[in-house]
């Protein structure tokens, strides 16, 4: 059972690393401006934020307000146009692309609103795709996709393609697919978006249960009030800003 938990070499690479003022992410002073027809239009408005080992932290707003861009800015998708993006005691922002799609593929997991799942491949499938790609040992394969989709509660449908289960179905098996590789971070977006007020608590409840036996820390977009109380923090967004 040596792959259930994060393994030694994992535990040593990224202790290796230590921690931008005991914070596993830091976001300092985070500007980010696009052109648009000769103009240029500033998105994000001198962000300053934190993320801790272990926690959930919400970003809340409106459609239009910047969660989803500083998102991608965290996730080194984008890099900001101004300011400090620190995750694991190192400049996330100054890296080279190469450099972070290291990062990215190692030690961050993504979840989408939209699920991003394979439909022609079963739940038990697209969590080893996870792993295929990020060049996990095929001998590590049975063990570990068979406990991330226990972990999510989907022991008994783990041989359903995805249009054969339920949104909130689906959903899980995005995030047992996220945490295959085993990251520290997990970035989601609006990833209850899609879904009932009902299958929202449960997601939620998911999170929460792998932050505690995984040791992953959750950073998530939402506009749903109705999910926020279960947040470590929650950052308001209002046109670039945190308010």
């Amino acid at each position: 059972m040596a792959f259930l938990g994060r393994n030694k070499e994992q535990i040593a690479e990224h202790d290796a690393e230590p921690l931008h003022n005991g914070k596993l992410l830091s976001v300092i002073n985070v500007e980010r401006e696009f052109q648009v027809g000769g103009s240029s239009l500033k998105v994000l408005k001198g962000l300053n934020m934190e993320l801790k080992p272990k926690q959930l932290v919400m970003l809340k707003g409106r459609s239009g307000s910047g969660k989803t861009t500083l998102l991608n800015c965290l996730g080194g998708l984008d890099t900001p146009t101004r300011g400090e993006i620190w995750f694991g005691g190192r400049r996330f922002d100054e890296m080279s692309d190469d450099k972070r799609t290291l990062v990215r593929r190692k030690e961050m997991g993504f979840i989408f609103q939209a699920f991003a799942l394979m439909p022609l491949l079963s739940a038990w499938e697209n969590v080893e795709l996870s792993l295929r790609m990020a060049g996990t040992s095929r001998s590590l394969w049975k063990e570990r996709v068979a406990h991330c989709l226990e972990l999510v509660g989907l022991e008994k449908r783990m041989h359903h393609r995805p249009f054969e289960l339920s949104g909130g179905e689906q959903q899980r098996v995005a995030i047992a697919k996220a945490i295959a590789h085993q990251p520290i971070l997990l970035l989601a977006d609006e990833p209850t978006a899609e879904l009932d007020s009902n299958m929202s608590a449960q997601i939620m409840a998911v999170f929460q249960n792998i932050i505690r036996t995984e040791q992953v820390s959750i950073c998530m977009t939402t506009h749903d009030p109705t999910i926020l109380e279960v947040a470590d923090h929650v950052y308001e967004m209002v046109d670039g800003k945190f308010i």
